[in-house]
């Protein structure tokens, strides 16, 4: 005695159709996953202060020789086109030594320097990191405004005054997508 026509099942399909589902996810998962990582490029923002100032009492000082020279170092440390991963935006204060400052890398990148306020040390640091993502960018600032700006773009807690006649220290912060930003901090 046979089992009825009407009361055969067919072949349950539903775990094959689910199997085959959960395949499709995780490739589509794993596709996802590849291109973030292939697109996730870290910020990087090297912080500098302005190079050495004359000291005639004037409101707004020009560089020294000495000060001319830094600001031709930094214009050779970073100034390279042939390399991909140059310097894409340069921000300065409107003072005119982070202006001379910033003047050797910016003629030999072909990129003009923001002129921005550093009142607002947070802000800026935002701002650079929304409009070039993934980019590098060099902040000329000042002494008083350098700790804060540093401490915004990595998270860093206490970050030690610049002293008055402290012109060589650079910093240079690494903000990736996903994670903690590092900080590196060294003389030039």
């Amino acid at each position: 005695m046979g089992i009825p026509a009407n009361l055969q099942r067919r072949a349950f399909l539903a775990p094959i159709g689910l199997a085959a589902s959960a395949s499709v996810v995780g490739v589509l998962v794993l596709i996802a996953a590849v291109w973030f990582l292939v697109t996730a490029r870290s910020t990087t923002v090297v912080v500098v202060r302005h190079a050495e100032k004359v000291m005639d009492g004037s409101p707004d000082p020009a560089l020294t020789e000495e000060g001319q020279a830094r600001a031709a170092l930094l214009g050779r440390m970073f100034g390279d086109r042939r390399f991909q991963d140059h310097i894409d935006a340069i921000y300065v204060s409107p003072a005119l030594r982070n202006r001379l400052t910033a003047a050797p890398l910016a003629a030999s990148l072909g990129v003009a320097p923001a002129v921005v306020s550093e009142d607002d040390p947070p802000s800026l640091a935002r701002r650079v990191l929304h409009e070039h993502r993934g980019g590098r960018i060099l902040i000329v600032g000042h002494a008083d405004t350098m700790p804060a700006l540093v401490e915004a773009l990595s998270g860093v807690k206490d970050i030690p005054p610049i002293g008055a006649l402290e012109y060589g220290t650079m910093y240079i912060i690494s903000v990736p997508r996903i994670g903690r930003a590092s900080l590196l901090s060294i003389s030039y």
